[in-house]
């Protein structure tokens, strides 16, 4: 009898420190931790970090503590808890962008007559697409204010630019060339695995400071891009493209790169919203 009377004790122990999980309150009755159901925003608190640096130091250049794998600073992180110690994890970047400029240069050769100089204009336009899609499940341990967390994600990348150039002055006899028109950077791909362990810190009502390490590989491969330009032969315009990605005046190859590591892919300092 005492034996089971124990062992019930015991039972009935767990059960109540498993139920303690996402029922710390506030003095104002507000729970503390995040509890069945909840969604969850992750932001990357480097930007803050390196805000403070700047404030103590006077140094606009202070390095984050994030780990990079295909910008994960601009990757939208979220999770649901399906229950209170569990949640599924996401990630999410689809970006695009094009930027424009223009630079005023002498016209070649100047209109006939002309009493001051006059300018044309050569006009470069730079486009880029990242897309980052990631999802992982997320164990979490605790009843208190400092929650363990663990589990594993997976995430896929995809980046590619363009670069074109229009010139004010024609390819002719006057503006012979060789001059670059448009270089394609080569596609990358991107894929990484990994385990990841830390904690979350409640510093107040559903608002959590976390910090994980990773361990994990990743894969990027990058294929050929290509540079194509324009010269005037004396009777015609041709043009030329070429294989190979622009990089410092010379043209490179495809490209891959491997790793198995600590911190490969995504680890961060963050800061974690909870809402229902």
């Amino acid at each position: 009898m005492k034996k089971t009377v124990l062992f019930a004790t015991a039972l009935f122990a767990v059960t109540a420190a498993s139920a303690q999980t996402g029922e710390i309150t506030s003095n104002r009755g507000e729970n503390w931790l995040s509890q069945d159901g909840d969604w969850g925003l992750t932001f990357s608190a480097a930007p803050l970090l390196n805000y403070a640096g700047n404030l103590f130091n006077g140094n606009t250049n202070n390095g984050g503590v994030a780990f990079n794998f295909l910008q994960p600073d601009m990757v939208i992180r979220g999770k649901k808890l399906i229950d209170a110690n569990t949640a599924y994890r996401g990630e999410l970047r689809i970006g695009f962008g094009t930027d424009k400029s223009t630079e005023h240069v002498m016209q070649n050769p100047q209109p006939t007559g002309a009493t001051q100089t006059a300018y044309v204009d050569d006009v470069t336009k730079v486009s880029a697409m990242n897309i980052h899609l990631g999802a992982g499940i997320e164990k979490r341990v605790g009843s208190t204010r400092v929650v363990g967390v663990y589990g594993a994600m997976f995430g896929v990348g995809f980046g590619t630019g363009k670069t074109t150039v229009d010139y004010g002055n024609p390819t002719d006899a006057n503006n012979g060339g060789p001059r670059t028109t448009e270089v394609k950077n080569g596609s990358t791909f991107g894929i990484n695995l990994n385990a990841f362990a830390g904690i979350e810190w409640f510093v107040a009502p559903k608002i959590s400071l976390s910090g994980e390490y990773t361990w994990g590989l990743a894969l990027t491969s990058t294929g050929d891009g290509s540079s194509t330009s324009e010269f005037y032969d004396g009777t015609s315009v041709q043009t030329v493209t070429v294989n190979g990605t622009a990089v410092g005046g010379t043209l490179q190859g495809k490209s891959s790169h491997f790793g198995i590591d600590t911190g490969i892919s995504g680890a961060m300092v963050g800061i974690n919203f909870y809402f229902q």
